[in-house]
């Protein structure tokens, strides 16, 4: 790419993104971290990365940033625990929640925290860029292929899941299921 592409793709990144473009990535899987920070710095943001709740929550109390993606499962606890933390302190954040363990209940609590989208992994940096500087009103694409009858049960075990607070034990006994069954339910990936 020669000097004046260059130029121009990052002038357009810079009307895409706007003068405030601090973005924080919270993601315990460390290669996809650094390979999704410094793709996101050739597209014109100024990125803090963070591997655990703990670091995430702290980066978002410290400097709340203008746009974040954040992975749902970490391994010390959830996600959205940092989204609530950035959204107590800037109410203006596009925040995208990135999961492999998509399902309908989250997607939908990610939401109500404030996350503009959430997107499944493999995820890849242009869906992010395009999901962070999306228009308010721009629709995203519908997806060619309707769920799997498997995936609509998981969905509903999801959704239940959510609803009792994330209590197996109370999840299990309103869906009638052997506890058991269902911790080996919620442990696997959704289906296709």
């Amino acid at each position: 790419m020669n000097a004046l592409s260059e130029d121009k793709l990052l002038n357009h990144s810079a009307e895409e993104i706007g003068p405030d473009a601090t973005l924080l990535i919270v993601d315990d899987d460390g290669p996809f971290l650094r390979r999704l920070a410094r793709a996101m710095e050739s597209r014109g943001f100024a990125v803090e990365t963070a591997e655990s709740v703990a670091e995430g929550v702290t980066k978002a109390v410290n400097h709340p940033p203008k746009f974040a993606v954040v992975d749902l499962r970490l391994g010390d606890g959830n996600g959205l625990d940092v989204i609530d933390a950035i959204r107590q302190r800037r109410d203006d954040t596009r925040m995208i929640v990135l999961t492999g363990y998509g399902n309908i209940a989250t997607a939908v609590t990610a939401v109500k925290l404030g996350a503009v989208d959430y997107l499944a992994k493999p995820a890849d940096a242009d869906e992010i860029y395009a999901a962070l500087t999306q228009r308010p009103g721009e629709k995203a694409e519908l997806p060619e292929n309707p769920m799997s009858a498997d995936r609509v049960r998981w969905e509903h075990i999801q959704r239940v899941y959510e609803m009792c607070e994330r209590n197996v034990s109370e999840t299990a006994r309103r869906l009638n299921m052997h506890r058991r069954t269902l911790q080996r339910i919620l442990a696997k990936r959704a289906p296709k």
